[in-house]
């Protein structure tokens, strides 16, 4: 069995620092807003901030919510070409609007002092430069930390080339160390000069050096002697990985490429197809919301249908087959965004600019409105709100084929959304299937409630960027 994920002592170096980086910001966030109010507040009235007024709470959540949703939270990203900085400009002018209006409509201007002439948009405009600054720093701050990270993997098997490879094309900046016996060979990894080479018998002169963490490819390998280095390694602080534990750590996902039978056998997780309390609670809450969700968009939905007749002709549902639970087919149902008989020449994957799309089918994609008639399929109980996506039997056969580990997706009901959907782009290849699988693995893996209200949020982040496809 692969060596078991240890938490060290110590903050993780580089990989870690990213849930450690929101945590900052949001943090510096709450102090930024609390120093904005408090600061206009004394200078409009000479009056203190009161912390119990529920509607300093209120405006500072819509804050958050805000930026969340704008995605500020990793400022070192792209969105639609925008930083962070920029990000969260827009995000302070809608929220700013929403924040007037709400005054407006329930007609408490001038009766709280928060509400008062120039206190909220004052707070607001000096928040504003507070977290474009920090967002700054923060990108900073991250582009040093990478430029130390440094990886120990023992072993250059198969799956280990593959890790180094993944982590190479997902670390622009951290270096890897090798350490190999003598008949191993590395010549893959070693082309790259982020990669140096060592022997394994040098275990305990690499062991007084500083590192992000350990990778264990083959713990079975090991002498009795460097397994005690590494013990002492995990002591000091250093954790300890088996490539699977590492995978899940840095890009909560779990490649299929790199798992094996008795890490799925021995590890922990998974326990979402055999808890029945967890899976009648899932079914329970998605009854609840299907019907809240189906209630509160009708509005939406007869308008899309009214779009939809207008755009092009031809019937306002599209129905497939899909693979649900245990693999048993199901039919599921979706806006047409398509034009009629798209599919004459057979079942095929849609691309990002694919003729067959319609005008009003476009924005629907975008938006992912397309997908909610599927709440029908929630409520009849073929699916979940939140699951893997469920995929065509056509394409099933052929991903069956060359991925492994492939029907593990279905131990789940599918759902309209999930940890695939929201981490990664609407897949349109054999390899984008193998992201996909990856990520959903992670969810089956470490479902919980928690998880699932991630996903909701991200989810309506994806909806208001238009990241879907």
């Amino acid at each position: 069995m692969n060596t078991t994920l240890a938490v060290g002592k110590k903050k993780q170096k580089l990989y870690q620092t990213d849930k450690i980086l929101c945590i900052l910001l949001l943090l510096g966030d709450i102090v930024g807003l609390l120093l904005s109010l408090s600061i206009c507040l004394w200078l409009q009235s000479r009056q203190n901030l009161n912390s119990f007024d529920p509607l300093n709470y209120l405006f500072i959540f819509l804050v958050l919510a805000g930026l969340y949703l704008a995605d500020t939270y990793h400022p070192d990203t792209q969105i639609a070409g925008l930083r962070a900085p920029s990000r969260i400009l827009i995000s302070s002018v809608v929220v700013g609007s929403i924040i007037a209006s709400l005054i407006y409509f329930t007609g408490v201007w001038g009766k709280d002092m928060v509400f008062k002439r120039g206190i909220l948009l004052s707070s607001l405009s000096i928040f504003t430069l507070w977290a474009m600054a920090s967002r700054i720093w923060a990108v900073k701050w991250v582009r040093s930390q990478a430029q130390h990270s440094r990886w120990l993997i023992l072993g250059a098997d198969k799956k280990a080339i593959l890790f180094g490879k993944t982590f190479l094309e997902c670390s622009s900046l951290g270096q890897l160390v090798v350490l190999i016996t003598s008949q191993q060979k590395i010549n893959e990894l070693a082309k790259s000069n982020r990669v140096s080479a060592g022997s394994l018998n040098d275990l305990p002169q690499w062991s007084q050096q500083a590192w992000s963490g350990v990778v264990v490819t083959s713990p079975m390998e090991l002498s009795d002697a460097q397994t005690q280095q590494l013990m002492q390694l995990r002591l000091s602080g250093v954790s300890i990985y088996g490539i699977p534990d590492i995978c899940e750590t840095l890009w909560y996902k779990l490649p299929s490429f790199l798992l094996q039978d008795n890490w799925l056998a021995f590890g922990a997780g998974f326990n979402l197809a055999s808890d029945s309390i967890s899976q009648k609670l899932k079914r329970l809450l998605d009854i609840i919301l299907a019907w809240s969700l189906f209630l509160f968009f009708s509005p939406l939905m007869l308008l899309v249908v009214l779009a939809i007749k207008l755009d092009s002709p031809g019937s306002v549902f599209y129905t497939q087959i899909r693979t649900g639970l245990e693999g048993k087919p199901f039919r599921v149902y979706k806006f047409r965004s398509m034009y009629q008989d798209a599919e004459k020449r057979g079942a095929q994957w849609a691309n990002e600019r694919d003729p067959r799309i319609t005008t009003v089918g476009r924005w629907l994609r975008l938006t992912r409105i397309d997908e909610l008639p599927q709440i029908l399929n929630v409520l009849w109980g073929e699916m979940s709100l939140i699951g893997p996506r469920p995929e065509r039997p056509e394409f099933d056969i052929k991903l069956r084929q060359e991925i492994p580990y492939y029907d593990l997706r279905y131990v789940v009901k599918p759902g309209i959304t999930g940890w695939a959907q929201v981490m990664y782009p609407y897949g349109a290849s054999v390899e984008d299937a193998y992201e996909k699988l990856a990520y959903d693995l992670y969810y089956i893996k470490n479902y919980s409630l928690a998880l699932d209200l991630a996903i909701v949020f991200k989810t309506i982040r994806v909806v208001l960027l238009g990241k879907g496809r």
